[in-house]
């Protein structure tokens, strides 16, 4: 499973987040990797959160390459830098765009188990 898959699923089994309960929308991933293309599309409605793999019309489609989209899952790159740097291209809402950045881990998961005060175990 890549890092980009076990985001989705940690979404579809948390069904909601009270940080967007005033959101309505629906954002699909259009995620690259070489000639193959992968989509996500997340249904948000007042927190509710719905992730099912489908290339239906999206509010917002964000279109990254599976590297990226991986290194962003696992908190290594920050979606607004890869937005400014061309590594995301976003068509429609941006202001959705960029609340859905608050989904993804802000740091490195290895570095935040390492910085525990058990040292990760």
């Amino acid at each position: 499973m890549t890092a980009t898959s076990a985001f989705f699923e940690r979404l579809t089994v948390a069904g909601q987040d009270p940080r967007f309960s005033k959101v309505c929308g629906s954002v699909r991933f259009d995620i690259s990797d070489g000639d193959r293309l992968d989509q996500w599309l997340l249904d948000i409605d007042h927190g509710r959160m719905r992730v099912t793999r489908s290339g239906a019309p999206a509010t917002t489609v964000i279109m990254v390459s599976a590297q990226v989209a991986d290194a962003m899952a696992r908190g290594e790159v920050n979606g607004l830098a890869a937005i400014t740097r061309g590594e995301i291209m976003v068509d429609g809402d941006l202001g959705l765009a960029l609340r859905i950045g608050r989904l993804f881990p802000r740091e490195p998961e290895h570095a935040a188990r390492n910085d525990s005060p058990d040292g990760g175990r």
